[in-house]
């Protein structure tokens, strides 16, 4: 939902933040007051494209920044990861937009450098318009079928019909692979078998490089090795070597033993150190003679290093990369050996695969055959409510030339006002009044499962009595027990229905105008009054009786 919004320097507005609570709110002002200024800031912020014309005269720039929270933000951080954006802290998403006079334009998301395209498709996730001018969701090309999916609660259906396509797709590239694939010649044959061999020779595992590596170690340094290690044994058991010496010392130390019985602990020390010194250098002597390698073994371990070192320049230096190498190589081997049969193949299953997407695409396109007829039908009574009371509203299957991702058929919502006149694209619908009234018709039956959580409607009393605007309140407020509905609005009917209520005016009592948004929601009289003024006179003591009335206890 959102949760704040601050605007600077937009048109006639000099600066407001508001906060805005959940619910349905309504917007009012007298005609020409600045109401669109609030949807503009909306706007901006869903990625709407703006020039300069929309700061205000004096102003350096124009700004937008809102914080909008989700109690379930999993989805929308997914998309910001693709977009290598920041994801959001405790589910709140800040937005912000500025529009320099002099300067590049400036967006972030959660305080990261964004682009306008990753605004807009931000956009889908929180904010659905309705109104003149204001980019709508519901007429997006994929948006209809997506509904009418949710509708129909085809996730499991649509899941099996793309698991199948994509097998389908895969099948279908690897044979364009195949026949576009430059055929190796002889030499090529040769040379990625030698490759093979020298692999497969190595018997590569992560364990038999590091033994490789540190037997060919000890070898390049075998002399040296050899050198410390006699002379370390020298010094311990040659005739100047410490054990020599050690001997000597220990008789004095039991000759002192029998002289006096309390060194015996000194002496036992003594022997100990003489042990360990006799193990040290028999284990030293034992490495010196380890490392006379035998020539023909040497010469083994220099050939299979050499072999390493050269897969590793060509390949790349992990293990794993080069039996990936190795199996690419083998693949193309076997390509090459047997490309007719491949083919013959892999038509054979591209004829399978191609048969079960279709009877996948199929049993997609029954359910929303189905759904199609149960979602015009309440969609259609909604309507009626509204106030078109011969309108012809259908949802309609197109077939396609060919299976594409989401199936066979593409889904299409059509509208017609009058009896006699045939429905057509709702982006075709000429009056946005009306086109806002089959949103609101829509929006009210798809509430439950239609995600995105503010919806924000325009003009959609348009051409509207008050018994039709007093039920277009009420379906606002229906939704908006499970979404954020923002409504302009010149019926008090429908203003009294909503929970908060923000009233916008224009002061030209100065030098220059002056547009400002303020919320009355917790002020009743000033509600009543603004009521009253909707109905015809704010100080008639009948306009603010019934204004009372319709704002209710």
């Amino acid at each position: 939902m959102l949760q704040s919004l601050r605007i600077r320097n937009l048109a006639l507005l000099d600066e407001v933040e508001l906060d805005f609570e959940t619910g349905f709110t309504a917007v009012t002002g007298e005609t020409g007051a600045g109401k669109s200024i609030l949807l503009g800031a909306l706007s901006l912020l869903a990625g709407a494209r703006a020039d300069k014309t929309i700061i205000r005269q004096g102003a350096a720039a124009t700004e937008v920044e809102a914080a909008l929270f989700f109690s379930d933000s999993r989805k929308l951080d997914q998309k910001l990861e693709a977009l290598d954006l920041p994801p959001c802290d405790d589910g709140v998403l800040i937005l912000k937009r500025s529009l320099p006079r002099d300067k590049a334009p400036k967006i972030s998301v959660n305080g990261s450098m964004a682009t306008l395209s990753a605004l807009q498709e931000l956009g889908e996730y929180w904010i659905d318009f309705h109104g003149p001018g204001e980019p709508r969701r519901l007429l997006k090309e994929g948006c209809q079928r997506e509904l009418l999916d949710l509708f129909a609660k085809n996730e499991a259906v649509l899941e099996k019909y793309q698991t199948q396509y994509r097998h389908w797709r895969g099948l279908v590239d690897e044979r364009e692979r195949l026949l576009g694939a430059d055929k190796l010649s002889a030499d090529q044959i040769d040379f990625l078998k030698v490759q093979l061999g020298k692999i497969d020779a190595l018997e590569l595992t992560d364990e038999a490089i590091a033994t490789l590596e540190r037997d060919f170690q000890r070898q390049n340094s075998a002399q040296e090795l050899i050198q410390l290690s006699q002379g370390l044994s020298n010094g311990l058991s040659g005739e100047e070597g410490l054990l020599g010496r050690l001997s000597a010392l220990l008789r004095d130390a039991r000759h002192l033993e029998s002289l006096d019985a309390a060194s015996k602990p000194l002496a036992d020390r003594l022997q100990s150190t003489a042990v360990e010194l006799g193990d040290l250098d028999a284990e030293f002597a034992s490495l010196a003679s380890s490392l006379n390698f035998d020539p023909e073994e040497a010469e083994a371990l220099q050939d299979k290093m050499n072999s390493w070192l050269e897969l590793k320049r060509k390949h790349g230096s992990k293990v794993e990369v080069v039996l990936a190498a190795r199996d690419e190589m083998r693949r193309k081997l076997e390509t090459q050996s047997d490309v007719e049969g491949s083919l013959a193949k892999l038509e054979k299953q591209i004829t399978e695969a191609l048969k079960s997407a279709k009877k996948a695409a199929a049993d997609l396109r029954l359910t929303r055959d189905k759904a199609a007829v149960q979602l015009a039908k309440a969609t259609s009574k909604v309507i009626v409510q509204l106030g078109f009371k011969k309108a012809d509203f259908r949802v309609q299957l197109t077939p396609l030339a060919e299976l594409g991702l989401y199936g066979d058929c593409g889904v299409e919502f059509l509208f017609s006002p009058n009896v006699g006149e045939p429905p057509l694209p709702l982006n075709r619908i000429a009056s946005s009044g009306e086109l806002a009234r089959v949103m609101l018709a829509l929006k009210t039956v798809l509430a439950e499962i239609d995600d995105v959580p503010l919806l924000v409607f325009d003009e959609v009393d348009a051409n509207v009595g008050g018994e039709i605007g007093r039920i277009v309140g009420e379906k606002m407020a229906d939704i908006a027990d499970r979404h954020q509905v923002l409504c302009v609005t010149h019926l008090p009917q429908v203003a009294a229905q909503a929970s908060n209520h923000l009233v916008v005016t224009k002061d030209q009592s100065g030098d220059r105008a002056a547009v400002s948004i303020e919320p009355i929601h917790a002020n009743r009289k000033t509600r009543v009054s603004e009521l009253a003024r909707m109905l015809g006179d704010r100080n008639a003591k009948s306009a603010l009786a019934h204004a009372d009335e319709l704002l209710g206890k």
